[in-house]
């Protein structure tokens, strides 16, 4: 008894100790299911008990601007190296990737499942203005939406209501798709992970454009004093370890791969 005792009491010890840090992440990564498995091992790995804050892209970099986290998790390049070269980063480091994909109604009414590209598949929702949820919410897969209607030669402002930008997370975007059986571009973990699909299939993939890479940046101490700077490089040297590997290259539903780890020694 004075044995169990002793145990519990150590490992509430180590509990006690637990070290916290901030970390936002895009709701695509949280509605993969991929943090349910990465955060108990890094818990019990590092000692470090990361508490997510879950938002789009743009909202998780305003958090870093402000010294609201101590780092972040998110998937817009461009946006990412100019978060580091504003020197609110420390630097950016590729952590793993998926694609993106276009979702819609099985039915396919815009034809998707035999477009060129992802340009032609827009081309053809707008053709015959198919319905399609748009997230609208300054989140990465919303960034790469805009730019591919873009290069499609089209504008989303001057759409008609058949175009429903939702102002919501890729799981809630999801489901108004479903519920209105539309067309809608998401991430390839997020749908696979998705429980109420309704009439929705995946319709078009594969084009290069869609590639989806996910990086981790550091909040940089400089700027806010008061970041867990040490945590936060903890958290990546378990990010690119050869445990996050396994787990990330393992972790399948359906046995479909989500994520494809990708992690080197170069930083941005």
């Amino acid at each position: 008894m004075m044995r169990i005792l002793s145990v519990l009491l150590v490992l509430f010890a180590v509990q006690a100790r637990a070290e916290t840090m901030r970390l936002a992440v895009t709701t695509s990564f949280h509605n993969s299911g991929l943090s349910e498995v990465l955060l108990p091992a890094v818990r019990r790995d590092t000692g470090i008990e990361v508490q997510l804050l879950i938002v789009g892209t743009g909202q998780a970099l305003r958090l870093g601007r402000a010294g609201d986290v101590d780092a972040i998790l998110v998937h817009s390049k461009a946006a990412e190296l100019e978060f580091v070269a504003q020197g609110f980063g420390t630097h950016r480091r590729e952590i793993m990737y998926n694609d993106f994909v276009f979702v819609g109604p099985a039915d396919d009414p815009a034809a998707l499942a035999g477009a060129a590209d992802a340009q032609d598949a827009l081309r053809r929702i707008a053709a015959v203005r198919a319905a399609f949820v748009s997230r609208g919410d300054d989140s990465g897969t919303h960034r790469k939406e805009v730019s591919l209607w873009a290069a499609a030669g089209l504008d989303p402002q001057r759409f008609g209501a058949w175009y429903k930008a939702v102002g919501a997370g890729m799981g809630a975007s999801l489901n108004t798709a479903s519920g209105l059986e539309a067309y809608i571009l998401a991430d390839r973990a997020s749908w696979l992970n998705f429980r109420n699909k309704g009439t929705l299939a995946l319709l078009f993939a594969g084009d290069p454009v869609l590639f989806n890479q996910y990086a981790y940046l550091p909040v940089n101490p400089a700027r806010h004093s008061h970041v867990r700077a040490a945590a936060a490089r903890r958290l990546e040297a378990w990010l690119t370890s050869a445990a996050a590997r396994d787990l990330i290259n393992g972790y399948a539903i359906g046995q479909e791969q989500l994520f494809v780890f990708n992690a080197d020694g170069t930083q941005d």
